[in-house]
């Protein structure tokens, strides 16, 4: 990505030089009617300032319509004065509000591209593109076109996905400018998420605090809306004050917030999942999900180079689970990256074989001293407290703190349990964790290094954590844990050129 203010635009080459090359379009102008509906929040209190300093005379309202018109003029400008066009291998945004400024976009770091619509976009058929090149991490794109026609938002994704792909010229421009027909691709759909497996979303801890989230979003609303009319911090404080003095109101409330954890969280999640859709088009993984506003993520078969299954303690009760793919340069991969919502565990596992490729070997168990140290580690803080309250003389405190132990114990042997790494020739897979639980499968042409840790504890139990680097996902997949000679042979097994010469023989 280059930005170059001032710099003239790219001369357009001459046709028939090989290469794709669309002229320069701008954005719908329909999107002038979304734009002063979603000013209307940031205007609302300064409208509202200047109607009460003024008294609500004449010239107050004569600034308040000004500054609305103002607000509408200038997003016409910005729309008037923005365009976009593929030009050969790179995308290209300009603006040329008062400098010119030339965003460039290399179609080969394109990694991903979004297709957003939300409420008031649906109603004029028009879409968010979000472009992710993985270059800026975490879920920041490098582009976005606020207000592009949704079939032309379609066609547009299938040119930079080709384009990103080193697709042929020819094959590119298949019906791919923006006034032209779509092109034909194959499609085949994977998966339609049945709507009485949303049931499945409280089981989710993300969705499960919803009423709380909420609240603590109401609270802070509160707040702004205190410190803006002039209350200062006041306001929420004579609030919570006021409830401090009404208990068995306060009891109430908090009773209800946890009633509503299942009802809330269902609904939270069925808005965010509804219809959730997981389909091939071309060469590209698309999975679409939403009520309200509907998402549309495109992630380019090619760069998939694995798929992580989570669970949580509720989940695993019910045996379902969530999927995400590990793809090379995505950013935000937990949200980006999902190719499943909460669905059975057999039905996950088949989508994940079918989509991307099965794994086909049993986990290994970790040594004896993993469970030791696992068990340690869940069990000896609550010993210690315990201790410590009993010797200040607090009995209660000990008490809680050994049922706190006690429960380790069960903790503790669910972390074992959940240990293992396995190899199958094709995909490597490691398994950790417990409240969430997490596994990996990564294909071995993922592989692109090992790194081993031992601390002086795992030396004194003779255990060891190897990881195996991935330039995809999170980096980097470790096998917790594993006996010293176990670890390394897992290794060897799945990169034997790289490890094997620095074994010991036999």
């Amino acid at each position: 990505m280059t930005e170059a203010p001032g710099h003239p635009p790219i001369p357009t080459p001459p046709p028939g030089d090989g290469a794709l090359w669309v002229p320069p379009a701008r954005l719908s102008p329909l999107v002038l009617l979304i734009d002063p509906v979603r000013m209307l929040p940031s205007l609302f209190f300064p409208l509202v300032g200047v109607l009460f300093i003024g008294g609500f005379s004449p010239s107050s309202f004569f600034w308040a319509v000004l500054a609305v018109v103002g607000s509408v003029g200038y997003a016409a400008v910005r729309w008037a004065t923005f365009t976009y066009r593929v030009a050969g291998d790179r995308l290209e945004l300009t603006r040329s509000l008062v400098s010119r400024s030339v965003k460039t976009i290399p179609l080969d770091r394109v990694r991903g591209v979004d297709v957003t619509t939300p409420p008031l976009h649906r109603l004029f058929r028009l879409a968010v593109m979000h472009i992710d090149t993985g270059a800026t991490g975490g879920g920041k794109q490098e582009g976005e076109l606020d207000g592009v026609p949704l079939p032309e938002a379609e066609r547009l994704r299938e040119i930079l996905l080709r384009r990103s792909r080193g697709a042929e010229p020819g094959a590119a421009a298949a019906g791919v400018t923006p006034a032209g027909p779509p092109a034909q691709v194959e499609e085949r759909v994977y998966v339609r998420v049945p709507w009485p497996w949303l049931l499945y979303g409280p089981l989710s801890g993300a969705y499960l605090f919803a009423p709380f989230v909420l609240v603590g979003g109401a609270a802070g609303l509160i707040i702004q809306w205190g410190r803006e009319l002039g209350f200062g911090d006041d306001l929420p404080i004579a609030i919570g004050t006021w409830l401090w003095e009404r208990s068995l109101l306060l009891i109430l409330i908090a009773i209800t917030l946890v009633l509503a954890m299942p009802v809330a969280g269902g609904v939270m999640y069925a808005v965010f999942n509804w219809n959730f859709t997981l389909r091939r088009r071309d060469a590209s993984l698309v999975a679409e999900r939403g009520l309200i506003t509907r998402r549309s993520v495109a992630l380019e078969h090619a760069r998939i180079r694995g798929y992580e299954i989570a669970d949580g303690l509720l989940e695993r009760r019910a045996d379902v689970v969530r999927l995400w793919a590990i793809v090379t340069g995505l950013g935000d991969s937990r949200t980006r990256g999902q190719l499943l919502p909460v669905t059975p565990r057999t039905f996950a596992t088949k989508v994940a074989a079918d989509a991307i490729g099965p794994f086909e070997a049993r986990l290994r168990p970790h040594p004896a001293a993993a469970r030791r140290r696992r068990l340690f580690r869940a069990v000896a803080p609550g010993v210690v407290l315990a201790v410590a309250a009993f010797a200040f003389g607090w009995v209660w405190a000990g008490l809680v703190a050994l049922a706190a132990a006690a429960l380790g114990v069960a903790l503790g042997l669910d972390r074992y349990r959940s240990l293992g790494h396995g190899y199958d020739g094709a995909r490597l897979s490691v398994r950790s964790g417990s409240l969430p639980r997490s596994q990996a499968v990564v294909e071995r042409r993922a592989v692109v290094g090992w790194t081993v840790h031992q601390t002086w504890f795992q030396r004194r139990a003779s255990v060891l954590t190897v990881v195996a680097g991935v330039g995809a996902g999170s980096g980097g997949y470790p096998a917790i844990d594993t006996g010293e000679e176990q670890g390394l042979r897992f290794a060897a097994e799945v990169t034997p050129e790289w490890i094997t010469p620095f074994l010991k023989p036999q």
